[in-house]
Order: structure tokens, then sequence, then C-alpha cells
């Protein structure tokens, strides 16, 4: 099982992604079908497509993180964040990051803000976010040590603490 995450872009067309892969037939594959056949209230995971009847391999389980709050919001996140996810994951294919895509299920869990407006953007950082968090995955980045090393100094685009803690 490779897990990997990654933020990408500003504002809110900025993407986070984080990602599962792993074996069809071993728990990531299980977790891929059970997510499927349960969707839940603003939340209704599905198969990524590069476009109608072209799936991205591995096969992609697209799980929004935000619920659904508009029709935009819909149509952004079904619309570019799938395109930018699916076209990610044949990037990270392309790349030599994933062997035996026909063997392996992703899980790609994605952030699009409600308030996102700029369609493009959503589907560049999406793409780049999905390929950069396989990579993660591919590499198991960051190193223990390297997160060990700025355990005292957290800091996202959501929150960074003031003074020391």
């Amino acid at each position: 099982m490779r897990i990997g995450e990654s933020f990408i872009g500003e504002g809110a067309e900025a993407a986070h992604v984080n990602t599962v892969l792993g074996a069809r037939s071993g728990p990531v594959g299980t977790a891929w079908a059970t997510a499927l056949a349960t969707p839940s209230a603003g939340h209704a995971p599905f198969v990524a497509v590069v476009r109608p009847g072209v799936p991205a391999r591995p096969a992609t389980l697209f799980v929004n993180k935000a619920a659904i709050e508009s029709d935009r919001h819909a149509e952004l996140t079904w619309g570019a964040a799938q395109a930018g996810v699916a076209a990610g994951v044949l990037d990270a294919v392309a790349e030599g990051l994933v062997a035996d895509p026909d063997d392996l299920v992703l899980i790609a869990a994605v952030w699009v803000n409600p308030k996102a407006a700029d369609a493009d953007l959503v589907y560049a950082n999406n793409r780049a976010a999905t390929r950069e968090a396989i990579r993660a995955g591919a590499t198991n980045t960051p190193s223990v040590a390297d997160a060990l090393a700025v355990r005292h100094a957290p800091s996202n685009p959501f929150y960074t603490p003031s003074g020391d803690m």
C-alpha cells in the first residue's frame, strides 16, 4: 500500500489530494469497492475517467472531501477536478511511478473548495496534485526524519501557529 499527499496552488482553486494505491485483491481493493458501493449525503465516490468510457488506469476512485454545495461546485468537482485527477494518474503511470496499473486500484480523496470558480486552474492544480501525491507514495516521502525536523513548526494554507507553543 502506497499513501501519498499533495497540496498544489493557492486560493479557492488550490487542490489537496490524498492517495492510497494498492492491489485490487488486497485491502485497498476492498476499501475501493466498499466506498463505491456506499455513498453518503454529499459524498458520492465515482470512477475517474479521462473521458466517458475511458477510465484512468489504475482504476481510480474519486472521493470528494467537500460536500457538494452548489451546481457550480458540483460541475467543478465532477468536471475539472475529476479530469485533473484522471490525467494526473496517467501522468504518474507515464512517468513510471506506477507499475502494473491493471493489478492496482487507487483511491483519491480530493478537496475542491466550494468557492472555486476557475475550471482551468482547478483542473491544472488537481492534475499536478494527483501526480505529486502518487510520487510521494511511490518514493515514500517525506521521510520520517524530514517530518520530525518540522514537527515544531507546523504550517498549512489554513493555519500557522503564532509564536512559540
